[in-house]
């Protein structure tokens, strides 16, 4: 109970110490630097590294404990809610740095956390790397300079513990309901067998944490990804040393496309694993209840037309944004993923067209994998921008 009062109030007092520099999901290595420079007062900044295109890669450290954790964002450079979140945490312990919590993690703890690990690719607003490789595909044959500053960082450092950040599509459902998977995390395994060894068993008990501490806040909204082995994989890789690895993955919140309100959660199960971390109390939980928690499913669309008339059948549509950058700008352009009499997934998004006449782009003869630009429903227009 106590616990979930922390969050409750961390919940509610978060505009307080919400990095306000830095919002929207277009995050860019300039669009950091000024917050590193400003960091550099209360917190060890150093340059580790240059992207393929030379941009600088930082670390942050601080902490003067003897658990060591290490924590790397935007490995996939259009994956910046927690890059978000990560900066609200740096915020948070500045501006607090005399609270209880805040001291404790400060006397516990040693950090180390790279809060743009592909600068090239949050330029491009891209998965991979300027040489289109997926940094976290690369952790065996560490081809790419990305990979190889992480894993130097890992080897330098040498964590007890490790925070792999990321960010999961709008399409994932927590569970068979009809709930966005707010938030989601996976222990990595460890080998092709899924086993179960000690140091996986503390990220099992912190993730329960997770779940736990923030169950009142994200009811029936976290999810857990699927375990299936690849030591490609960095968060495998570094499970396979014994050093026990979350993966967090910032998902969809109901209307949140700039993953505004998502940053907040990441924030506060951040703060669930690193308190979990410094007075232990993740050892009281049973691993097993991270079994519990529901299993994504692909199960969601952006946008569902239901029972719309066509020339010739009345279907339902579903329509799914592609992300891209335009002049500087991000952009969300909806995209017709199917055309069928009835579709099943879950919509974030349902307009129930009651049989009346549709027409996309002008067309009443639709096309799957159409951009869409114009929706129109017995001639009135549709709204379809995402904000």
């Amino acid at each position: 109970m106590e616990e979930t009062v922390l969050y409750k109030q961390l919940f509610k007092s978060y505009n307080s110490f919400k990095n306000q520099e830095i919002s929207g999901r277009y995050i860019r290595q300039i669009d950091i630097q000024n917050l590193l420079d400003n960091l550099e007062e209360k917190f060890i900044v150093k340059n580790i590294g240059d992207s393929v295109l030379g941009k600088p890669i930082h670390s942050i450290q601080f902490g003067n404990g003897p658990i060591k954790i290490l924590a790397w964002s935007q490995m996939h450079g259009n994956e910046s809610t927690t890059t978000k979140a990560v900066f609200d945490l740096l915020n948070y312990i500045s501006i607090y740095r005399d609270e209880a919590l805040v001291k404790s993690f400060l006397a516990n703890c040693s950090f180390c956390i790279i809060p743009m690990l592909n600068p090239d690719g949050a330029e491009a607003y891209t998965r991979v790397n300027a040489n289109k490789i997926d940094l976290n595909r690369d952790a065996q044959d560490l081809s790419q300079p990305e990979s190889r500053i992480l894993r130097r960082e890992f080897e330098k450092f040498q964590p007890d513990f490790c925070l792999n950040l990321h960010d999961q599509r709008t399409i994932f459902s927590a569970g068979s309901k009809p709930e966005p998977a707010v938030l989601s995390f996976l222990t990595p395994s460890m080998d092709k067998e899924r086993q179960i060894f000690p140091s996986r068993i503390k990220s099992m008990q912190l993730i329960a944490k997770i779940a736990s501490d923030l169950s009142d806040l994200l009811p029936g909204r976290i999810g857990r990804y699927d375990d299936g082995f690849n030591i490609n994989c960095t968060g495998d890789t570094f499970q396979s040393t014994q050093t026990p690895t979350i993966l967090f993955e910032a998902g969809h919140y109901p209307e949140d496309y700039k993953r505004e309100e998502t940053r907040e959660y990441v924030f506060l199960a951040l703060i669930s694993v690193l308190k979990g971390i410094c007075d232990e109390s993740f050892k009281e939980i049973d691993y097993r209840d991270y079994q519990n928690i529901p299993e994504n499913e692909k199960l969601f669309n952006d946008i569902i037309l239901r029972e719309a008339k066509t020339e010739n059948r009345v279907v339902d549509i579903s329509i799914q944004y592609k992300e891209g950058v335009k002049g500087g700008k991000l952009l969300f352009l909806p995209e017709i993923e199917k055309i069928d009499s009835k579709i099943s997934k879950f919509a974030h998004k349902e307009i129930f067209c009651e049989n009346k006449k549709i027409e996309i782009n002008g067309e009443s003869t639709l096309t799957e994998n159409v951009i869409v630009n114009k929706i129109t429903l017995n001639g009135l227009e549709l709204p379809l921008k995402c904000e």
